[in-house]
């Protein structure tokens, strides 16, 4: 389900929640590094990928970013870092590992992106110098202008290990002599990370946010086929299976009713910056949004290339 257990942990593979709308002009005055710091034209297709620690993190976290993206002539991959091959309470292993990887498949489909799981075993992720380079060749390999991740802040080990290892590729993807095997980018990406609500050591900042109202049934319609999730796991670990209606038309208008709730708390968290964005009668009338935060490696975006990178604003919000 999409809300934390009463009294207990964030829920498994979606405790990056309530993502938020706004875009603070305020945020991009990093200096570009030395390497890396061209502006993308505007009429260039980008090339976006996400990682994610489990099949789903990618699809709950910028699912719906994706679909606009793809939507508006843009190129996006999720990765997974993990199998999720533990992800369940009656399943485990190759079995549960394999029907992990057909939901994302299935989901893919839907979204318009491409799609890869990792063999890592779900739990078990560690930010090691493998990793870290099967992290940069996959960046590498898409020729990416935009990577996205969770931050290291989580209470989820694979969570905080994902945010660590695309982390510490920032740099290393444009060094030619790492990674040989995969020619290195000649322009540094935009790190980002996806949205979460943990404090310490310090809170998530909302820099960018994208309403995602109008790819919302193909959001619900894309988690709904990680029924192994979403319909067993976690409504057994949360404590709520038997809300979850068995009929399949019922059950889907609950869950579609589960998602809006989230992604409509986004909305409601940062509804002052989304009326600074697009005014106050569209930001007041946006339902459900994901939001984004710029991460201090990498290349550093101004207010202009980030509403390039996210074209879902209209002219008036470069003049706000």
């Amino acid at each position: 389900m999409i809300r934390p257990p009463d009294g207990r942990r964030p829920a498994p593979s979606i405790a990056l929640s309530a993502l938020a709308l706004a875009l603070a002009s305020s945020t991009f005055t990093h200096p570009a590094p030395a390497r890396g710091g061209e502006t993308m034209q505007p009429a260039k297709p980008l090339r976006i990928i996400v990682f994610g620690a489990h099949p789903d993190d990618c699809e709950l976290t910028a699912g719906g970013t994706a679909a606009r993206w793809v939507d508006a002539g843009h190129a996006v991959k999720f990765v997974s870092l993990t199998n999720g091959d533990i992800g369940h309470h009656e399943m485990s292993g190759g079995p549960l590992a394999r029907r992990r990887r057909e939901e994302s498949v299935r989901a893919a489909k839907i979204l318009g992106v491409e799609s890869q799981t990792l063999d890592n075993h779900d739990g078990e992720l560690m930010p090691t110098l493998e990793n870290r380079k099967a992290v940069a060749r996959a960046i590498r390999s898409w020729n990416a202008d935009v990577v996205i991740a969770p931050r290291p802040n989580d209470y989820h080990p694979d969570h905080r290990y994902t945010g660590v290892l695309v982390q510490d590729t920032a740099y290393m993807v444009a060094v030619p002599n790492f990674c040989p095997d995969t020619p290195a980018l000649k322009t540094n990406p935009v790190f980002l990370y996806v949205a979460d609500r943990f404090q310490q050591p310090n809170p998530f900042r909302a820099d960018v946010v994208v309403p995602i109202d109008p790819v919302l049934d193909r959001k619900v319609d894309a988690l709904a086929e990680m029924d192994s999730q979403f319909f067993e796991w976690l409504p057994w670990i949360e404590g709520y299976l038997d809300e979850v209606p068995k009929d399949p038309a019922a059950r889907k208008a609950w869950f579609r009713e589960q998602v809006l709730k989230r992604y409509g708390s986004s909305a409601d968290r940062f509804r002052d910056k989304l009326a600074e964005l697009l005014g106050p009668d569209r930001g007041g009338a946006v339902r459900a949004a994901e939001a984004f935060q710029v991460c201090e490696y990498g290349r550093q975006p101004d207010r202009a290339e980030l509403l390039r990178i996210f074209p879902f604003f209209g002219e008036a919000a470069a003049t706000r």
